[in-house]
């Protein structure tokens, strides 16, 4: 049987050159990661119902304004396995404005090692990886 092709929609928020991600960790390496809070698309359910559903879920919190940024196709190897994922990246904002202002925020999801901070743009590289692979250069084109 032929894997399928997973559809995700993550979003991205934003606090001056910051954005919003969680940490995890790779189970090829051992090594901390950074990813943008989202999830899988449910069938028959849109990419920007999905992104509500997802921060009501993983944040408690509920978004205003989403706006796609664009979408990334993921093909990586994991535990074996192949995957490929096509992701449609948003960009929203919080509908309560005193989010921006906590310097955490505690996540509901399983893979998540810690609250998701607001961390700079410039600080992803080989120290800090951030999943999916070309979402920095998604956000750089705003």
């Amino acid at each position: 049987m032929t894997p399928a092709i997973r559809p995700r929609a993550i979003c991205v928020f934003r606090r001056g050159d910051r954005i919003l991600v969680s940490f995890a960790i790779d189970p090829r390496t051992g090594g901390r990661y950074a990813r943008t809070l989202g999830g899988a698309i449910e069938f028959g359910e849109h990419a920007t119902d999905t992104i509500r559903r997802e921060m009501r879920e993983e944040l408690g919190a509920d978004i205003l304004n989403a706006r796609l940024l664009g979408v990334l196709e993921n093909i990586f190897e994991l535990q074996g396995h192949r995957h490929h994922e096509i992701i449609f990246v948003f960009d929203a904002d919080f509908a309560d404005p005193t989010l921006y202002d906590r310097a955490a925020l505690k996540v509901s999801e399983a893979a998540c090692i810690e609250p998701a901070t607001w961390v700079s743009i410039d600080a992803f590289g080989d120290d800090l990886p951030i999943y999916p692979r070309g979402l920095i250069e998604v956000l750089r084109r705003e």
